[in-house]
């Protein structure tokens, strides 16, 4: 019965007629004219690339913007803080240049934390007098730059506020964003969504009304095959529990098809099966944004059964069989379209027979690999090696000898090192 709940239930809340419906519903509601919360964290890189479209965003629109200062996510949200922050600032620089925007940030250390302070008051002050959208990209640069004497010059044209001020107000910011249901910086708010940076500003775009958005997505191109020195290899790190995984896999496996690279199947465990806790409110916006970005590529997504558990451990241990079998990647596209848009529980006898057999798995083979626990060794190797690249979740790729990249949003940077490396 719980499951057959859960099918209905997931069938419904991922479902694009439910979705039509929540926006109506608010489109209904809404009083005057449309307004756009937009959360700013000073010292993010993400935030200083989102600065930059809302001229444009305000222009194209005719809304109304409220800017809200924050702070960085609580550690529930972000366990692994550090490398967070590290690798956004790598990511970051690697978004701008595709993106034609100015991006003053140094890979090696963040932003001063006094100068963050400072920034923080020039912010606030911009916002009381209505002037955020023009300063904040000024005061941004200034404060990736080290520039404490242009943050001064801003601020004699700005409202004097204090420390005491400022942290009151990111204090409150924060509260508002968590209230509103989520916990990073660079996120727009609208009639009930998400939207984080300039990475799903095109979703926000197509709810107000544009084909053409100012920050398209971009997806890998699979032109024509160069010519290699050697065939390429990828590393792909993946969870069967992470619905990201699922949206990535199909793309990641065209990809090496097409470019003739060698892919590796290199599985870990859920982080909530690593220790490393998903608060309630970041399992909901990942659940959503999955949602838009499936409707978005085309891939089903719903009716879910999450294999969270026993699941998850059948599944990797059935697929670290499978691997050398040559039916690894076979395999795990039958098990995350199983467990993420056919509402299949891994955790049954019945669900992992039915995902083996779409698999082409011998039933012997299965049932050896389910006594087998050599699979957790392998996927604690394969998790120090991706905590090794800088990273810490999934999915995560990298062509053998470059820099890993991290989300399923990334695989066109995959694409391009793989050109960098064709013979010119």
């Amino acid at each position: 019965m719980r499951i057959w709940i859960t099918r209905l239930v997931t069938s419904v809340i991922t479902s694009q007629g439910f979705w039509h419906l929540l926006r109506l519903v608010h489109a209904i509601v809404r009083l005057g004219r449309r307004e756009i919360v937009y959360f700013h964290q000073a010292d993010d890189p993400y935030s200083h690339l989102t600065l930059q479209t809302l001229g444009r965003l305000t222009e194209r629109y005719k809304i109304k913007l409220t800017p809200v200062l924050v702070g960085p996510p609580e550690l529930s949200a972000a366990p692994e803080r550090e490398k967070l922050t590290s690798y956004g600032r790598i990511d970051a620089l690697r978004l701008a240049k595709a993106f034609g925007l100015s991006c003053p940030i140094s890979t090696e250390h963040g932003p001063d934390q006094t100068l963050v302070g400072l920034a923080q008051r020039g912010l606030i002050a911009a916002i009381q007098a209505g002037t955020f959208i023009e300063l904040a990209p000024k005061i941004s640069t200034a404060l990736w730059l080290g520039d404490a004497k242009a943050l001064e010059q801003i601020m004699k044209s700005l409202p004097s506020v204090s420390a005491q001020q400022a942290s009151a107000a990111v204090e409150a910011g924060n509260a508002r964003r968590t209230r509103l249901g989520h916990y990073l910086g660079a996120m727009f708010y609208y009639e009930g969504e998400f939207y984080w940076g300039i990475d799903r500003l095109h979703h926000l775009e197509a709810r107000l009304g544009t084909m053409i958005p100012i920050m398209p997505p971009r997806e890998p191109l699979l032109g024509s095959v160069p010519h290699f020195s050697h065939p390429p290899e990828i590393d792909f790190w993946f969870s069967i529990r992470s619905p990201y995984s699922w949206l990535a896999f199909p793309r990641m496996v065209t990809l090496a098809r097409h470019y003739g690279a060698k892919l590796n199947l290199t599985f870990v465990l859920p982080m909530v099966m690593r220790g490393l806790p998903v608060p309630g409110m970041k399992r909901r916006y990942i659940l959503f944004d999955n949602v838009r970005e499936a409707h978005r590529l085309g891939l089903p997504f719903g009716p879910i059964i999450d294999p969270v558990g026993p699941g998850a451990e059948r599944a990797l241990a059935v697929l670290n069989h499978a691997i050398p079998a040559g039916k690894g990647a076979d395999f795990a596209h039958a098990a995350l379209v199983g467990c993420w848009s056919q509402g299949i529980d891994l955790a049954s006898d019945a669900g992992i027979t039915q995902v083996a057999a779409k698999a082409g798995l011998d039933p012997e083979l299965v049932a050896q690999a389910l006594a087998d626990d050599g699979w957790r060794a392998k996927a604690e190797s394969n998790r120090t090696e991706l905590f090794d690249c800088g990273l810490w979740g999934v999915p995560s790729f990298r062509l053998k000898g470059k820099q890993a990249h991290w989300g399923q949003d990334r695989i066109w940077m995959l694409e391009q090192d793989l050109l960098d490396e064709a013979i010119k």
